[in-house]
């Protein structure tokens, strides 16, 4: 009988409990009493960041954070003018529950989640397909032609032909660590040098169907919307988001999820988790109110220690450095003495793969797709469409309040086609292709105040969404992630850690930069003489036995 436990991301690659170490009395370790007040540099303030610091400041030590952009990272929620809580979330938007790391925060942050109205859900109420330009309209999977039930079905037995999955996801909810290392490590070395389009296209279930069914499971999928901008990608990371059920039960954050990492700025801890600092302090206090400017360079001091060097030429030395930027940036924004890294990790570090993404939204008078149609379906719906718009949201704040519209979520190719153009031009595109969808809606009539729009890898403080790795890319992520074990590492390269989404071996899902920035809190405090508590075993010490399974070079 199937486990009836909840879905986590519970590895597989380490299946390490974060939301238990998290919860644990104890706390996450101790440091050495000359320690204490140490600073230790953290280079970015997203979601990675803010999870290192506030753990760090909880500990005992003072986190300076650098930030060259703004504080969130891709966690941005930008209000539109004159609506007060009305955001366009330009980064993360949809956060599964799966996630158990991440909503420890929201939730100790007290931050309100409704579900996310992705496509086929109660939340979405009315989804619209419309795809060789015939639309169909639905609110569950038996509303819709055969075919998508079809491809539905050939996708869940390709997982169990392929992977095994059922069992597999079984040994995940049980939390066997023994089961589900077995399980995964076999898989890595079979799926690692093989595309996710060809484990679709080979697969048994969906050759005795026509190339249609798996362009359909391109163009539309099932969960959060279509799969093809992924086909390239190494079949391993897609195992991955559906096994740890990052695909379904997504939520928002109300307000917008940028609370999240301000909240940890502002927030200031229970004193009785405090182990140096005062009542009351913040993160926000021990900076004075504001990180420090971005950096420019980092390099060894000559008494051991990291020279941070901000972009105003301020120069301070720390015990430790957690870059939390994406990893080309560590060669194109700032200027990393390279004997801090291995030539291999340098090699890993060059070769992560960033996906394209680009998002356009705008606010509305209210919420007027949930207008009845003479056949009693809403005017609009979320729409899945192989038209230049490819996913539409409708975010519902209220009958009288207005309502949000991302007219447009693309990645990949279908995003370089918006590059090039200025916001206004995006919607005028973005307007045109859904008019052909519904021809009788004057979606532009209800449009108010100014559009927002972005382009992730046009911004020169990311240069892309977030990690798409490729086939063969499974020993680089294990170089990464693995990175904060630095006892066997020589002299020059301690001391500097890692963290992030694309670190991770779940990038585009902020759990993952949460749980790599807890990884690199263990190795920090591991590095200044710290350890975690007896009944509380932290990544270090866990690590060699539960770590990623090791691919010959």
């Amino acid at each position: 009988m199937p486990s009836t436990q909840p879905i986590t991301v519970f590895g597989p690659d380490f299946p390490f409990a974060y939301d238990d170490w998290l919860r644990h009395p104890a706390g996450l370790g101790a440091l050495p009493r000359d320690m204490l007040g140490t600073e230790v540099a953290i280079v970015g303030a997203g979601m990675a960041g803010m999870t290192a610091a506030h753990e760090l400041m909880k500990l005992g030590l003072k986190p300076v954070v650098y930030e060259a952009s703004r504080l969130g990272g891709r966690l941005r929620s930008q209000a539109f003018e004159g609506a007060r809580g009305v955001v366009a979330e330009l980064g993360g938007m949809r956060f599964p529950r799966s996630g158990t790391a991440f909503f420890h925060y929201v939730d100790r942050l007290g931050l309100g989640t409704r579900p996310f109205p992705n496509p086929l859900t109660p939340a979405a109420g009315c989804t619209v397909i419309d795809l060789e330009g015939r639309t169909h309209r639905a609110r569950t999977l038996a509303d819709l032609p055969p075919l998508f039930a079809e491809v539905a079905q050939a996708w869940a037995e390709a997982l169990e032909e392929g992977a095994g999955f059922g069992e597999l996801q079984d040994a995940l909810r049980e939390r066997d660590v023994r089961r589900l290392k077995a399980l995964w490590d076999a898989l890595v070395p079979l799926w690692d040098d093989r595309t996710f389009y060809d484990f679709v296209a080979q697969s048994d279930a969906f050759k005795r169907l026509s190339f249609h069914h798996r362009e359909v499971f391109g163009q539309v999928g099932f969960g959060t919307g279509g799969w093809d901008s992924d086909f390239p990608n190494s079949m391993l990371e897609i195992l991955r988001v559906v096994l740890t059920g990052c695909d379904e039960n997504q939520h928002l954050v109300v307000g917008g999820v940028q609370q999240v990492p301000q909240g940890l700025w502002q927030h200031a801890p229970d004193a009785r988790t405090l182990r140096y600092w005062g009542a009351g302090t913040s993160l926000a206090q021990l900076h004075g109110g504001a990180p420090r400017p971005g950096v420019a360079a980092i390099a060894r001091a000559p008494d051991g220690r990291l020279a941070v060097t901000d972009v105003l030429g301020n120069t301070r030395r720390y015990a430790a450095v957690l870059t939390t930027c994406q990893s080309w940036l560590l060669t194109t924004q700032i200027a990393v003495e390279e004997s801090l890294c291995s030539h291999k990790l340098w090699m890993a570090l060059d070769r992560t793969r960033y996906m394209q993404s680009s998002k356009t939204f705008v606010m509305v008078d209210r919420p007027f797709w949930n207008d009845l149609r003479d056949d009693g379906w809403p005017v609009m719906g979320m729409t899945l469409t192989d038209r230049l718009t490819r996913g539409t949201y409708l975010f519902d704040n209220g009958p009288d309040q207005p309502g949000v519209i991302c007219l447009s979520y693309a990645w990949m190719s279908d995003a370089l086609k918006m590059l090039p153009h200025p916001t206004e031009k995006r919607v005028q595109l973005a307007l045109s292709a859904l008019k052909k969808i519904y021809p009788d809606v004057d979606i532009a009539s209800h449009v108010i105040g100014d559009p927002i729009s972005i382009s992730w890898e046009a911004d020169p403080h990311f240069l892309g969404a977030f990690k798409g790795a490729l086939p063969g890319h499974y020993r680089y992520n294990h170089r990464m992630y693995g990175h904060f074990m630095q006892d066997a590492l020589p002299a020059q390269e301690r001391g500097l850690f890692l963290a992030g989404d694309d670190v991770s071996f779940t990038p585009a899902w902020v759990e993952g930069a949460v749980q790599t920035a807890l990884n690199a809190v263990a190795g920090i405090v591991r590095h200044l003489g710290g350890h975690s508590h007896d009944d509380n075993p932290g990544p270090c010490e866990a690590y060699p036995r539960l770590g990623p399974v090791a691919l010959a070079d």
